[in-house]
């Protein structure tokens, strides 16, 4: 079980001898965790439990959040990466912003000083807590985000999607605020279920990407954000935010950003293999945006019903597979190429196969030197194998 802050833990870890003992635990956790336990014990006496948790929500959470925070066990879980908070906030730039469910405060220090008015708020009064320590000068009150306490502003919300007894959830009535009971008072204004018309109020909402938005009618726009070549979530915009119905926006750590939308030509028919092969993106995959994409590029697709794209010269900034031959799939024929080739190690990406490619790697008696990608794919003429060399991307996409 976490451990469960108190207020009085916040304010000891707001200190000077608490921010200390913090920076003094770190590296005792990451050398033995157990010894840690000890050795804090006997520094710090009642104080040892909620430094060790802190150091070691620290070091979980960075890169997401800015080192030294103060956080819970579930703020560091759901907590949005920096990068992608600080995109949300560009596009909220100048409007006036009222964070629901500010927790510990990512999203408003990705806000602050970039939106107008800024108001964060929360039913947990250890979070809030937290986030006047972490985003001082940010006015903060404790508040239900169905009765939201400001006019006229754009409501942010990262609402909780796991049940009371820990499980997750992917029904939006289930999350924390209930997402259509949250989208409610926006359109009505006042309280969910009520006819007052106090304000009125824009709102993004951060979700899980594999939430199925049919289930949120209510949002004119689908964002899917990917993150170093992960997606990290869906944002779903209400209709005086939206640009577009669908978007795909694909970040990097290194700053690197592109966006593709359902606006661009789509223009990408099915052809033969080219000298390469693309894998697009996770984002602009579950955006439904593939052809899109190619067509941006010059590329086509391999199939149909296959997100795999193909060209002769692959997009900047993304990792490609130079095709070294291919044919059709059987698993012998695979096995005696990669041995012709030297081939010793082996990347094997599947798509529209039921191929485990674990179970497969060692089945290929792989003997040699050389590195490969194997791209296996079911197409309309079946199936079909890739040998690939994968190079990493350069540039700006």
């Amino acid at each position: 079980m976490p451990y469960a802050f108190t207020l009085d833990d916040v304010a000891y870890l707001a200190s000077a001898a608490g921010r200390d003992a913090v920076a003094g635990a770190a590296p005792l956790v990451r050398a033995d965790r157990l010894r840690a336990v000890q050795t804090l014990r006997e520094r710090l006496g009642d104080r040892a439990a909620p430094v060790l948790e802190t150091a070691l929500l620290q070091d979980r959470a960075r890169g997401r959040v800015p080192d030294g925070w103060l956080l819970t066990a579930d703020a560091a879980e759901q907590a949005t990466a920096a990068p992608v908070a600080a995109h949300r906030a560009a596009r909220l730039a100048g409007r006036d912003v009222h964070d629901v469910t500010c927790s510990v405060g990512a999203e408003l220090f990705a806000l602050r000083g970039v939106a107008g008015r800024l108001l964060g708020s929360d039913l947990d009064p250890v979070r809030l807590a937290m986030a006047r320590v972490n985003v001082p000068g940010v006015p903060l009150v404790r508040a239900d985000a169905l009765a939201p306490p400001s006019r006229d502003t754009v409501l942010v919300a990262d609402p909780a999607r796991r049940t009371a007894a820990g499980r997750r959830t992917w029904r939006p009535a289930d999350f924390a605020p209930p997402l259509d009971q949250l989208a409610e008072v926006c359109q009505r204004g006042g309280h969910a279920g009520t006819e007052r018309q106090e304000s009125t109020h824009d709102l993004v909402v951060s979700t899980a990407p594999g939430l199925d938005v049919t289930l949120a009618p209510w949002a004119a726009e689908v964002e899917l954000v990917s993150l170093d070549g992960r997606v990290r979530e869906a944002a779903l915009w209400s209709e005086g935010l939206a640009t577009t119905s669908r978007r795909a926006t694909v970040l990097s750590s290194r700053g690197l950003r592109f966006e593709v939308t359902d606006a661009e030509d789509d223009t990408c028919p099915v052809a033969l293999t080219g000298e390469w092969i693309v894998d697009p993106d996770g984002a602009i995959v579950r955006a439904g945006l593939v052809r899109q994409y190619g067509a941006r590029h010059g590329l086509w697709r391999l199939d149909e019903h296959l997100a795999y794209l193909s060209g002769d010269a692959p997009p900047p900034g993304v990792r490609a597979f130079r095709v070294l031959e291919h044919g059709r799939y059987t698993e012998k024929t695979l096995r005696r190429t990669l041995a012709d080739r030297g081939v010793g190690r082996v990347e094997i990406l599947v798509r529209g196969l039921d191929v485990d490619p674990n179970a497969l790697r060692p089945r290929l008696k792989l003997r040699g030197d050389a590195e490969a990608t194997v791209v296996l794919a079911r197409l309309a003429t079946g199936p079909e194998a890739y040998v690939c060399e994968a190079v990493a991307g350069q540039g700006s996409p």
